[in-house]
């Protein structure tokens, strides 16, 4: 199983069709996301770890780091296991 960071980063790629993310990449400065992509990544990662999310709580997320670290803590939180 890959690590969350290599998920959401596969994940992101996939949806804003870019090759290289780095943790420190906003979603929408970065790399071009906008608000209904934004939507479609949190649906797409709920999908991928089998997690809910507080949407508003999730649309507040600036980077891929903290997206990394904000769904390792809701799959804490729900009980989901992750490769760290």
């Amino acid at each position: 199983m890959a690590t969350v960071e290599e998920r959401v980063k596969a994940i992101t790629a996939r949806k804003l069709g870019v090759d290289e993310i780095k943790m420190e990449d906003s979603f929408t400065a970065d790399l071009g996301a906008e608000s209904v992509d934004s939507i479609e990544l949190v649906a797409m990662f709920e999908e991928e770890f089998g997690i809910e999310m507080d949407e508003d709580a999730a649309l507040a997320v600036q980077t891929v780091g903290d997206a990394v670290k904000f769904i390792a803590e809701v799959c804490r939180q729900q009980g989901v296991e992750i490769e760290s």
